[in-house]
């Protein structure tokens, strides 16, 4: 998890007391002062404000490894909670998550993200989840397949959405009057990985989907890298061919046009496992019953995936590489050829980077979305003035302040 910055540091750190006790859960001052990186008389002194202002409380003892057993600080209340949309080519999906990611409302509304008036239907609908939000609001996130030039800014380009410097952030900010935030899609499920998943264990790894497309999100020192212009990790645009497949993206010989779906079922028509009018459904079938041809379209793309990733590794040097995505579920397809791929093509010292396989549902990438507020907390520097209107927040019980 990223450290409190220099910025507002005493908002800051009240913020990230609040925000950590909310994402994990009753803590000790001594664990909220060793997550967060400050100073043990930081956390006391945070801690006795939050106190007389009600925002916390101290619960139960449990034993400490030396003098007076350790007394655990838990939120009063609900301290707020965040609406995430992850916006598709025709659909969007809506969430309303708690501090500590649960999902409490879940809801699919079709899009057609290409129409002229796509970001008004995107506007309205979230003013409906708006309106409809129980609780205090802490903000709006939004990730959508495509590059962000800030999420505090959140200007769009999404090729595949026809979309070319969209005001989706200032649109929003202004209809909605929240604060929202907006992403790439893969960097949402980042940030939830910091939040609730491989963050809390590790601060430089990779998150790789497997679907539609491929994406890729790069955590370094517990942050998200976003690049310059906000375009980090268009990993599924890594030329692999100097011809081949065309790419949405534009370019031909992309990786994606080899491995995402659209890939899988090119080579599967060729292959002869799907007929001109057959779907990937059929393909996943066929490799699900055993076919031959079927099981080598999957070993072809996992054995380029794994060539690729070790790439991305040897650029990177992450701890663990996180898989996960709408295309898991045929992971054990891909599996074999994959690691076999992956590992050869390792430097020696490289081999024993770790490879987790999430499990996967739509609604973790509406939960991803909603990440990017309730990390927040932790997250001067990236997220700006909506940043500083969601630690706001924060403290107010989500009331504007």
């Amino acid at each position: 998890m990223s450290r409190p910055s220099q910025t507002n540091r005493g908002d800051l750190v009240r913020a990230a007391v609040l925000g950590l006790l909310g994402t994990r859960g009753p803590s000790s001052r001594a664990d909220i002062a060793r997550v967060l990186g400050v100073s043990p008389a930081t956390v006391t002194q945070t801690t006795k404000d939050l106190l007389s202002r009600s925002l916390i409380t101290e619960l139960e003892s449990v034993p400490s490894l030396g003098g007076r057993p350790a007394r655990l600080l838990g939120l009063v209340d609900a301290a707020g909670g965040a609406i995430g949309a992850k916006v598709t080519a025709d659909h969007v999906r809506i969430v309303s998550v708690g501090l500590d990611g649960a999902v409490r409302d879940s809801a699919y509304v079709d899009l057609d993200a290409s129409g002229d008036r796509a970001l008004d239907q995107i506007t309205s609908v979230l003013g409906e989840a708006v309106r409809a939000h129980d609780g205090p609001l802490l903000g709006v996130g939004v990730g959508l397949p495509g590059a962000v030039d800030a999420q505090a800014s959140g200007i769009v380009d999404a090729p595949t959405l026809g979309w070319n410097r969209l005001p989706v952030g200032p649109q929003l900010r202004q209809v909605l009057d929240v604060p929202v935030l907006v992403d790439n899609d893969v960097n949402t499920l980042a940030a939830a990985e910091i939040l609730y998943g491989t963050g809390r264990s590790h601060e430089n790894f990779l998150v790789v989907t497997i679907g539609r497309g491929i994406g890729l999100g790069i955590v370094q020192n517990g942050a998200v890298s976003r690049g310059a212009h906000g375009g980090a990790g268009e990993f599924g645009h890594t030329p692999v061919a100097v011809d081949g497949p065309p790419c949405g993206c534009g370019n031909r010989g992309c990786l994606e046009g080899f491995v995402g779906e659209a890939g899988l079922l090119a080579a599967a028509r060729e292959a002869g496992v799907v007929g001109p009018r057959g779907s990937l459904r059929t393909l996943v079938r066929a490799a699900d019953a055993g076919d031959p041809a079927a099981l080598a379209v999957y070993a072809d793309a996992g054995a380029l995936l794994g060539r690729a990733l070790a790439g991305a590794v040897h650029l990177l040097d992450p701890e663990v590489v996180v898989l996960l995505g709408e295309g898991i579920d045929e992971w054990p397809h891909w599996e074999g050829a994959f690691d076999a791929a992956f590992r050869r093509h390792l430097m020696p010292a490289r081999r024993g980077v770790q490879v987790l396989v999430e499990p996967w549902s739509e609604d973790q990438w509406a939960v991803g979305a909603a990440s990017l507020v309730l990390a927040s907390p932790f997250d001067a520097a990236s997220t700006g003035r909506e940043g500083e209107l969601v630690r706001a927040r924060l403290q107010t019980n989500g009331v504007p302040s």
